[in-house]
């Protein structure tokens, strides 16, 4: 990846090469200067938002609140490469698509598709406050057919159990975790799915799952001691 980087500077695919192998290494800090790296150049890739979630939660429980002063630089993208990315080459098309780009009949991942995608979600937030979780749900639904985006599908599963369409949820929370493995928000509700679903051995491993990232999270523990009754 390095090698790859003195050839093509800012390069997507080495950038997010070497976050992943510095994970993997547990060198939590040089794999978010790496995904941080990544955003500048170019926003919308989604695995560089979910590495940077990851990074953020492991160097918070190995450094404690002042983890950010332990960081390396994050070297600051020249504008020149943010466009190398976003501009295709005429002469030798798609040469210069990062790996983001998405295969036809999946979501659009490009910036005005991410920038409408978000437009529509804070319009689903917006329904949800005012407790009209069907409508938010058809917001979200618009939303992840622009960007697939793991906040948006805890969203639209919190809307699904609120309107007690639980495998819809399941469904949503399965989705978000396939984009962020720990993602708690996701592993709670789709707990709360299983138990309404009665599939309370589900339910049970959802919740052992999220303790091991949040070992004092009360809303868990509580429904862990309500599932060890059912």
């Amino acid at each position: 990846c390095r090698s790859a980087l003195d050839l093509v500077p800012f390069g997507i695919k080495p950038l997010l090469r070497r976050a992943s192998a510095y994970e993997a290494l547990e060198r939590y800090q040089l794999a978010y200067v790496d995904y941080k790296t990544v955003l500048q150049v170019d926003c919308s890739v989604q695995a560089a938002h979910d590495g940077v979630n990851r990074m953020t939660k492991a160097l918070l429980e190995k450094d404690g609140v002042n983890w950010r002063q332990k960081l390396p630089p994050i070297p600051t993208v020249p504008v020149s490469a943010q466009t190398r990315w976003s501009v295709p080459s005429a002469g030798a098309p798609g040469a210069n698509t990062p790996p983001a780009t998405v295969p036809r009949g999946e979501p659009d991942q490009t910036a005005a598709g991410t920038e409408r995608a978000r437009t529509l979600k804070e319009e689903g937030n917006e329904l949800v406050k005012k407790g009209n979780h069907k409508k938010a749900v058809e917001k979200y639904s618009e939303s992840l057919k622009l960007s697939q985006e793991c906040a948006t599908y805890t969203n639209r599963a919190l809307c699904y159990l609120t309107l007690k369409q639980y495998k819809e949820a399941v469904q949503d929370c399965t989705a978000a975790l396939r984009l962020d493995p720990k993602n708690v928000k996701a592993l709670y509700r789709r707990a709360q799915a299983h138990k309404e679903l009665k599939d309370y051995k589900s339910s049970i491993a959802d919740i052992k799952s999220l303790l091991k990232t949040e070992p004092k999270n009360t809303a868990a523990l509580r429904l862990l001691q309500e599932l060890n009754r059912a």
